[in-house]
């Protein structure tokens, strides 16, 4: 097996095999992944086999430490499902030998793709790397429903959601820039009053990333009399659902907007053919704390915990 170092004569063989794979998502799409590269020093790699590529690994380097990926949610090897486990055990010994020997790192910052992103088991990474000595440095906790068997909604909200219902209020997907701006305004005043944080994503950076994935991106919103109260922005995977900068004003809080919304994804047919709905992490402090409001909130619809995994491998 060979290993080569990333750069842009690459980007569609590796585009081609992360659409493909049985554990990758549109995050590890180069598209996806450099709309940020001036941030990071990229060192991924491509294994190629008899002119064949069995898998790749987004990474960054920073001092001595190799991040799979300081830039995404989770990281780690890609590979198509017919790539073998003896294939990953080389694919990872190739991988500790080049980052020890031709970048001088001491460490690799390896972030597991949680297993509901797997359209096929894919999980021998993980083997391998407890195998070399890894350790769990950070876990944190998501919730997520299965939605073929999702829960009922607690009482709260379900009261909320009969409000909703009859306030009037309607749910609307829009791609207008215009609808988007208007969003971002009430995320950035919720997340900057409730929070202390500001977006991850600028407007600029999300409407950009929305431009490369049309399909996979999406602004939901929920509308009263016109006036935008409340929304969510949609991550579509081959599996996941998953739901991020969920808000909503004042008003949309008062007349259970949130409510309305999620259990209008769950139980639209446009949404069935997807196994979860994933509301991303409740924890603070790299999983060291619980921020229990938000996990009252995300359990309130059903949902359950999901592991978000970081190893750490001293090279």
């Amino acid at each position: 097996m060979e290993i080569i170092r990333y750069s842009s004569q690459y980007k569609a063989e590796w585009n081609a095999t992360v659409k493909s794979s049985a554990n990758g998502t549109f995050l590890h799409n180069r598209d996806f992944m450099d709309y940020h590269k001036d941030r990071f020093e990229d060192v991924s790699l491509l294994f190629v086999h008899k002119n064949k590529i069995k898998g790749v690994l987004p990474a960054n380097l920073k001092g001595e430490n190799v991040y799979s990926h300081g830039g995404l949610t989770y990281g780690g090897l890609i590979w198509p499902a017919a790539t073998s486990s003896q294939d990953v055990a080389e694919m990872l010994q190739l991988t500790t030998e080049y980052y020890a020997g031709q970048m001088h790192a001491s460490n690799l910052y390896y972030k597991a793709v949680p297993y509901i992103y797997h359209s096929y088991p894919s999980s021998q990474d993980l083997y391998f790397l407890t195998q070399k000595g890894a350790t769990l440095l950070h876990r944190t906790l998501s919730s997520t429903i299965l939605i073929q068997k999702a829960l009922p909604f607690s009482k709260l909200r379900q009261r909320h959601m009969r409000k909703a219902e009859k306030m009037g209020l309607s749910i609307r997907m829009d791609d207008n820039p215009a609808t988007w701006q208007k969003y971002w305004v009430i995320l950035s005043t919720v997340l900057r009053d409730k929070h202390q944080k500001t977006p991850v994503h600028s407007l600029q950076e999300i409407l950009l990333l929305k431009s490369h994935f049309a399909k996979e991106i999406r602004l939901l919103t929920v509308v009263y009399n016109d006036t935008l109260i409340a929304g969510t922005v949609l991550f579509l995977t081959s599996c996941v659902i998953h739901a991020q900068y969920i808000a909503a004003n004042e008003m949309g809080r008062e007349m259970g907007a949130l409510d309305m919304l999620f259990d209008y994804i769950l139980h639209s047919s446009e949404y069935q053919q997807y196994a979860y709905l994933d509301f991303g992490i409740s924890t603070e402090n790299e999983g060291r704390c619980i921020n229990h409001g938000l996990l009252f909130q995300k359990e309130g619809f059903g949902a359950r915990g999901v592991c978000y995994d970081e190893y750490l491998l001293k090279l």
